[in-house]
């Protein structure tokens, strides 16, 4: 599963180099600090993303509450805005602001792949290339 989520963090990375955005893993997040880091981080100059991946097979995601705490933590002091990336098999990439993502009663998060397809935000999008929002 590890070499999965390289494989897919690598891709994102990529696909950010294409849309001006110079980026990079910070692989094995947290490792060199208490602190947990974003799974990618990127920036043009004007625009800083700090973005968790997730990747599954499955329809539904659960990411413990700690995690997107310290990317939003991060994003704060680093100035780039926090993005939950997700994909589903068989979808392209979304991404969901922590504010708008569901959660469950204990506090964690959950993403369903119907409401990622529905309110998730593509990278052209958060990049700044489409500014096309979506509709409540």
């Amino acid at each position: 599963m590890a070499k999965k989520g390289s494989a897919e963090e690598r891709e994102l990375v990529h696909k950010l180099w294409e849309r001006n955005f110079a980026a990079m893993r910070a692989p094995a997040s947290g490792g060199a600090t208490k602190k947990s880091l974003p799974d990618v981080v990127a920036g043009n100059g004007k625009l800083y993303l700090a973005i968790e991946v997730k990747t599954t097979t499955k329809d539904k995601i659960y990411i413990d509450s700690i995690q997107i705490e310290e990317l939003c933590e991060f994003s704060n002091i680093f100035g780039a805005k926090p993005y939950i990336g997700v994909r589903f098999k068989y979808t392209k990439w979304l991404f969901l602001e922590p504010d708008n993502t569901p959660r469950t009663k204990k506090g964690n998060y959950r993403v369903e792949k119907d409401y990622a397809l529905e309110k998730g935000l593509e990278i052209d999008e958060i990049t700044g290339i489409d500014r096309q929002m979506k509709f409540e």
